[in-house]
């Protein structure tokens, strides 16, 4: 299927063959631009992509060109740029977040081995790549996938391990280890998100 500027298609998905240590790339959404002169139309495009190893490293960039492989190109090199390091539990985020970005929130909450990424195309991206496989996620607000992807790595900027917590606030937790797991993962988790904010 055409994704054309009215349409937004699945994400096309590439494999960069390199030696950039097994990097992935995903092209999340194209962006058309026309600009008119005098002998008709001009057209310029935009790339918003995200680059990740599927190891907890992932980042995002935004190119422009006035051909697409260009801003593609560009676009996957502003991401290696940008990359930041992801804490993981096993398959899932460590903890509930949400990130914001102008008016886009992005619920990240826990969920058990074999549940899946649970995501739109644009917040999928950013948390396969990242590494994650367990992963229950909620939009609010502004669905465009430029703040939508900034509002995911907000979210994954205040992500705390159990070992950083101890280590920030110099105290031992006696949390048993699956507690907050088990109970961000029910269905009430999604509930409460939406009727408290």
């Amino acid at each position: 299927m055409a994704s054309g500027p009215g349409r937004q298609g699945p994400p096309r998905r590439r494999r960069d063959e390199g030696d950039d240590g097994g990097m992935g790339d995903v092209l999340v959404r194209l962006y058309r631009c026309a600009t008119v002169v005098k002998g008709g139309r001009r057209f310029s495009f935009g790339a918003l992509v995200v680059v990740g190893d599927r190891g907890g490293r992932v980042g995002y960039g935004y190119g422009k060109a006035n051909e697409v492989p260009h801003a593609v190109e560009k676009g996957a090199k502003y991401a290696k740029r940008r990359l930041v390091k992801v804490p993981m539990r096993g398959t899932t985020v460590p903890h509930r977040v949400v990130g914001r970005f102008g008016s886009s929130r992005v619920a990240l909450i826990p969920a058990a081995p074999g549940t899946g990424v649970i995501a739109s195309s644009a917040v999928r991206a950013v948390l396969e790549l990242a590494g994650f496989k367990d992963v229950l996620t909620k939009c609010y607000g502004s669905t465009s996938p430029k703040n939508v992807v900034k509002a995911v790595f907000s979210g994954l900027g205040q992500l705390r391990t159990r070992d950083q917590v101890e280590r920030l606030r110099g105290v031992r937790l006696d949390l048993p280890a699956d507690t907050y797991v088990q109970a961000a993962a029910a269905p009430a988790a999604l509930e409460s998100f939406s009727s408290g904010d």
